[in-house]
């Protein structure tokens, strides 16, 4: 299915003059380029769904949290669509569904999920809340790794798969786990983003540091992780033997109640900027706020912004299964030498905003 907005146009002239908080080192100035979701749910798509046993109407209450890559020419998002299983937010069953588009915008929405529970031998991990919130990136060779949320029902688990063709993917399993299976970090685990960089084209490919993969990873704290074949994840340690713990939720701020982590990360000049959402305890709205994280040393971070650089202010991100307001941002791509990012509003649809660099100058 193809759906069309009208492009409003992006202009320097908008975004240079644009309210958004700022610093030298950040992303930034997000202008959004239209003034509606750029994907919402759609009560027609249906799919033989094996763990109902029949059609299900997947994307038919709520499209949100999507990720975002670029193949072939493209920007692909893949998103977490919810049935109408259920009523409230986490009780219905996700599937993650696949949209592209050639100007960042106007979305072809393939007709039936990319992932989804199935008989596969997941079904202890993913049954029945199913595949949630999903972040990709992609290596220099043309791998992509979806971190995402399995959902049973008791417990988040933070779990990866891989594709080479964004359609097809093969589940790995839980994230913390050694070679032999062995679990090595056994709480609640959510939101994963994998450390990136611009190559030579000006495409997002995941990046290595000391030889090893580096990712930030948590929802009531950011905390960093490493792996050798970005299947395997280690959870860094402090000295107490407990996760680490490099930034949490502030007392008083837009980030009061969660700080958790958006889309890849970004190697920079200045160091790592990791996008975040952070939940305030006093009106309940997601908001994305920007750290900058020491190159050398992924356990420092080194400037954080105190008020949100982007936040709900059209209708559709104010009002739907979330009501208190959500830009939920998981999908960050760089496309036509432009950045595209891609963030759920009010747990409902999909939108997207761009930032300029040509602007910033």
């Amino acid at each position: 299915m193809k759906r069309f907005f009208l492009l409003l146009p992006v202009l320097c002239a908008v975004a240079c003059n644009s309210n958004s908080v700022s610093s030298d080192w950040t992303l930034g100035p997000f202008v959004r380029p239209v003034s509606e979701a750029v994907i919402t749910p759609d009560t027609t798509a249906v799919f033989d769904c094996p763990m109902a046993g029949g059609p299900v109407k997947w994307m038919e209450s709520d499209t949100f949290n999507p990720a975002a890559t670029t193949k072939d020419g493209k920007i692909c998002v893949l998103f977490r669509s919810e049935d109408n299983s259920a009523t409230g937010i986490g009780k219905r069953t996700s599937r993650i569904g696949y949209a592209e588009t050639s100007d960042g915008v106007t979305m072809t929405i393939a007709p039936e999920p990319v992932m989804y529970p199935a008989k596969d031998g997941f079904e202890d991990l993913d049954w029945t809340g199913g595949d949630e919130d999903p972040r990709i990136a992609k290596t220099e060779d043309g791998l992509y790794v979806m971190l995402y949320t399995s959902w049973n029902r008791s417990n988040a688990r933070l779990s990866v798969a891989t594709s080479r063709d964004l359609k097809t993917w093969e589940k790995q399993g839980y994230a913390f786990q050694d070679e032999n299976g062995n679990l090595l970090y056994e709480g609640w685990s959510k939101s994963a983003s994998i450390v990136t960089k611009l190559d030579k084209n000006g495409d997002l490919v995941i990046d290595k540091f000391n030889g090893k993969y580096l990712m930030f990873w948590g929802e009531n704290f950011i905390n960093p992780a490493t792996s050798d074949d970005l299947i395997h994840w280690t959870p860094m340690l402090g000295e107490d033997g407990e996760v680490l713990k490099i930034f949490s939720p502030r007392e008083g701020m837009f980030d009061s109640a969660l700080t958790e982590c958006g889309p890849p990360a970004v190697r920079t000049k200045d160091g790592i900027v990791l996008i975040y959402n952070g939940k305030s305890k006093e009106n309940k709205s997601y908001c994305a706020g920007q750290l900058l994280i020491d190159a050398k040393d992924p356990t420092k971070v080194l400037a954080s912004l105190d008020e949100p650089f982007f936040k709900p202010e059209l209708p559709f991100e104010k009002s739907g299964q979330y009501v208190d307001g959500t830009v939920f941002c998981e999908g960050l791509v760089h496309f036509d030498g432009k950045w595209f990012l891609y963030y759920g509003c009010a747990d409902s649809m999909v939108g997207v905003a761009v930032f300029d660099p040509s602007c910033k100058k």
